[in-house]
């Protein structure tokens, strides 16, 4: 068998994903079904909590549904939605808001997840939310004493 091209094959447990030309897929997947049992489920819309949609113009990735979970986990579901990622504040340390510890400030206790969202907004900053990831390193700063 010779090969023009390449393929990307993505393997999760048993889970494959495979990236090319359409000539290249249709030649990877006949060779891979004679070699294995296998199922052709089509183009993937679900995968490693991304949601995806293939358009004529490309390929949208999101992640809407674990975005929705993490509102519910860290009840904000209910929050209103702004049109500024956070407020605009002066990064003046006498007048930054998430500045360090002051006194007479009381620390976060354990009983708010505050680390626990920090990687629920890291992971969607890396993956699917740049726009968001200014607001997420700056709160993230102050993980160790969160006030």
């Amino acid at each position: 068998m010779h090969f023009h091209g390449f393929d990307i094959i993505a393997v999760y447990v048993d889970d494959l994903n495979l990236v090319g030309t359409l000539e290249e897929l249709t030649t990877t997947a006949n060779y891979l079904k004679k070699e294995f049992e296998m199922k052709d489920l089509g183009g993937t819309k679900f995968y490693l909590g991304l949601q995806i949609k293939h358009l004529p113009s490309g390929i949208l990735f999101n992640q809407s549904t674990y975005t929705e979970k993490v509102l519910r986990r860290f009840y904000m579901d209910k929050a209103h939605p702004s049109s500024s990622l956070m407020i605009v504040r002066s990064l003046d340390v006498k007048k930054d808001h998430f500045r360090p510890q002051e006194e007479g400030e009381e620390i976060l206790g354990p009983e708010v997840p505050y680390f626990s969202a920090i990687g629920a907004l890291m992971h969607l900053a890396n993956c699917t939310r740049p726009d968001i990831a200014f607001a997420v390193n700056l709160l993230a700063r102050y993980s160790s004493e969160p006030t």
